[in-house]
């Protein structure tokens, strides 16, 4: 029986899912998708497509760690155009039997019932523990794990809050929309880009931090998470890891996990 914890960020039950034989999971984050500051989201999109395609034949699990647009809000009717050839490769994938877990992002926070009930992803708003293949994983997209960030975690809570986002669904999709764009374009750097700031060492990332406070309480064999838009491959203690499968804008990194071991991949080579 799994343990109670203390830390919010930390799920209090487990989810056993099955990988057949021969099959790998898939865990990819941070493509900000129709992001305002970069010009290149026909052909991000394009090499997203055709890498799906390219690990369809193998995929047990496909895991999107957030961010995966760079804003997604579902109205009761409406939802912001565009995006269409990677929600078409999705829907084959779970057409074909496929699980895909959905873990929203704090660019994609307000996913709600639409790609369940059209793409039949499976939502994660928060952060989960799954066991394959008798590894134990912590996932998520890996914001708000540092209790401590009074700032942040007001505005998570505002974003998250049901009422808030009733609200907002009063906006003209053509305005709200806009908003979003322009509120998550504000803090971007100047140069038409999307990136990370380099490696703080493992006393100042947060989500380091997190691991190592999270193994003092139980055990995983792997912590994967996206938002820092690096790839790292870290290790908790003596036996576990912390992954950060990095972005597809720079890196075009991901991780994989072939049922004994996971690992850090790059597919810069994709053209189209």
């Amino acid at each position: 029986m799994v343990k109670k914890h203390t830390h919010p960020a930390i799920p209090q039950s487990e989810i056993p899912l099955e990988l057949p034989e021969g099959k790998k999971a898939y865990f990819l984050s941070d493509v900000h998708l129709g992001a305002p500051v970069l010009s290149d989201n026909q052909i991000r999109e394009d090499r997203l497509v055709k890498w799906l395609e390219t690990i369809r034949t193998d995929c047990g699990i496909l895991f999107l760690l957030g961010d995966i647009f760079d804003f997604w809000f579902e109205y009761k009717r409406v939802v912001p155009k565009g995006y269409i050839r990677f929600l078409a490769k999705i829907c084959e994938f779970t057409d074909a039997g496929i699980p895909v877990h959905f873990f929203t992002g704090n660019h994609d926070i307000w996913a709600f019932d639409y790609l369940q009930k059209e793409c039949g992803i499976r939502l994660h708003p928060h952060n989960e523990i799954f066991s394959i293949r008798n590894k134990r994983f912590l996932i998520g997209h890996g914001d708000a794990l540092n209790p401590s960030d009074k700032g942040y975690l007001f505005l998570y809570r505002i974003f998250h809050n049901s009422f808030l986002q009733h609200c907002f669904r009063w906006i003209h999709p053509d305005i709200g929309i806009w908003l979003a764009r322009k509120w998550s374009s504000h803090s971007r750097l100047e140069n038409g880009r999307i990136e990370a700031d380099s490696f703080r060492g493992e006393d100042q990332e947060e989500i380091v931090r997190f691991c190592k406070q999270t193994a003092c309480q139980q055990y995983f064999d792997y912590y994967i998470f996206g938002h820092r838009h690096l790839p790292l491959d870290i290790s908790i203690g003596k036996k576990s890891r912390y992954i950060n499968t990095g972005d597809w804008i720079t890196y075009y990194s991901y991780a994989v996990f072939d049922g004994n071991q996971t690992e850090l991949h790059s597919r810069k080579d994709l053209s189209v």
